[in-house]
């Protein structure tokens, strides 16, 4: 309906519920109704902000005051409400308000006895991924122990820094190569990465420090660490073969 038309027939629209009042005709909810109904039937309790933060973090991996302000907004002022509707699907809220960042997590069962049905899916890292995060995740804590706010990367130093833990052994280079360009879209549409103005330079976004914390942190550097042993002697042993 265009402004004119809704001009033309007094009806106004409330921004906070979503209904449309005629003047005059306030709408009482029924004993027991909820008062934030949107629509026939609606039972809901969140407001149609919470709602919207809610579906905005079901169908992301997390979202982010830089990346959807209003919506962290709304869940860092009044966190409860979003965490119970996740708590029903078995997923818990955890909000870093440091970095800014919001997301959902499976709930574990106390002692590990019993596992929930989950929504989530697990998403493994290729090999190219793992080490540009582990990379990212050193850099932004260097930038911010530094002082400085706004991390950024070339995009070449991601790509040759991948090409630094490249085996001996591997002489496809080209390939290796459209394995890390593909890494660098992946993390980009992770939402890990920001594009600039300039398009050779990346953003590094806050949350890769939760997504990564220290102690997960030196988990992956000690396996990428035993990965390329593992690499140089497998390409030693061809070698004297």
């Amino acid at each position: 309906m265009s402004d004119e038309t809704a001009g033309s027939s007094g009806a106004e629209f409330d921004d906070d519920t979503g209904f449309i009042d005629e003047p005059g005709d306030a709408i009482e909810p029924e004993e027991g109704e909820s008062t934030f109904a949107l629509f026939e039937g609606d039972t809901g309790g969140l407001s149609l902000a919470q709602r919207r933060a809610l579906v905005i973090l079901l169908k992301n991996r997390f979202i982010s005051a830089a990346q959807h302000p209003a919506e962290w907004r709304v869940i860092r002022e009044d966190p409860a409400p979003i965490k119970a509707r996740l708590n029903d699907l078995f997923l818990d809220l955890h909000l870093d308000r440091h970095f800014e960042v919001a997301f959902k997590r499976q709930a574990v069962a106390e002692g590990g006895a019993k596992e929930f049905p989950t929504l989530l899916h697990d998403t493994a890292y290729t090999r190219e991924e793992t080490i540009m995060l582990v990379f990212l995740r050193h850099r932004f804590q260097s930038e911010q122990a530094a002082g400085h706010d706004d991390v950024t990367i070339e995009r070449d130093e991601l790509i040759a820094h991948v090409a630094s833990f490249r085996p001996a052994s591997a002489t496809n280079r080209s390939g290796d190569e459209a394995k890390a360009v593909n890494a660098v879209e992946s993390l980009l549409k992770a939402k890990v990465l920001a594009r600039t103005n300039d398009p050779t330079r990346l953003r590094v976004s806050p949350v890769i420090a939760v997504l990564l914390p220290l102690s997960r942190l030196h988990e992956l550097w000690e396996w990428l660490i035993d990965e390329n042993r593992a690499d140089a002697a497998v390409a030693e042993s061809e070698m004297t073969s």
